[in-house]
C-alpha cells in the first residue's frame, strides 16, 4: 500500500484545508484488508475510537450523529488514518461506476464546485494523470475484493457533480463474480 509522504503530499494539503463535507454522509467502501490496516493503525497510533465500523449491505467507517466519518477529526480538519484511509478516500476526487452491459468500469470526477481537489487537478494534467492512474489502482484493488452484493449496493449510489472522464475493461474476475459473462 503506498505512502502519501505522511501526508505532505498535494493532494492532503488541498484536502486539510478544504470546507468540503466530502467526509460527511460519505460511507467510503471497506475492504477486509484495509478494515484490518486501518484497526492496527488505530491501536499503534493510539487513537481513541472505539468502534470503528458499521456495515449496511457493505462495511464503511462508522459515522458519528452528525454524520461526519469517525476517521475524521474534526479539530485538525484532517483523517486520523490518512496513511491508510480508504481506497474511495484515496482516489477521491476520482470515483466509479460499473456499467452492466458493457462490463466496464466507468471512471468519473467530481466537479469542482463540491471538490476544490478536482480543479487543481483539472488545471495542472501531469498531476491528474498521475493521480487518476493511482486513483484507478486504488479502485480496481477495491472492486477485486468486495463481493458481487457489496458491488451491486455501492453502484446504486448517486454521485452527483460528476462528469465522465473514460472507462476500461472491468477485470474479468470482477465481471464472472457479477456474472456479467
Amino acid at each position: 500500500m503506498p505512502e502519501e509522504n505522511n501526508g505532505k503530499t498535494f493532494r492532503f494539503n488541498v484536502c486539510s484545508e478544504c470546507k468540503s463535507v466530502c467526509c460527511q454522509d460519505a460511507k467510503p467502501p471497506l475492504t477486509k484488508q484495509r478494515q484490518k490496516t486501518i484497526k492496527e493503525h488505530i491501536e499503534k497510533q493510539k487513537i481513541n475510537i472505539k468502534q470503528p465500523f458499521a456495515r449496511e449491505h457493505y462495511s464503511y467507517p462508522l459515522v458519528d450523529e452528525h454524520l461526519f466519518c469517525v476517521l475524521f477529526n474534526k479539530q485538525t480538519g484532517k483523517c486520523f488514518v490518512h496513511q491508510v484511509k480508504p481506497e474511495t478516500c484515496r482516489a477521491g476526487p476520482v470515483t466509479f461506476d460499473i456499467n452492466f452491459k458493457t462490463r466496464k468500469i466507468e471512471w468519473f470526477l467530481k466537479k469542482p464546485q463540491i471538490c476544490p481537489l478536482a480543479g487543481v487537478l483539472f488545471e495542472a494534467p501531469a498531476l491528474f494523470k498521475s493521480h487518476f492512474e493511482a486513483a484507478k489502482t486504488e479502485i480496481i484493488h477495491l472492486v477485486q475484493h468486495l463481493s458481487a452484493d457489496e458491488l451491486k449496493a455501492i453502484v446504486k449510489i448517486e454521485e452527483p457533480c460528476t462528469f465522465k472522464i473514460g472507462e476500461d475493461d472491468l477485470p474479468a474476475e470482477v465481471a464472472e463474480k457479477l456474472v456479467l459473462n
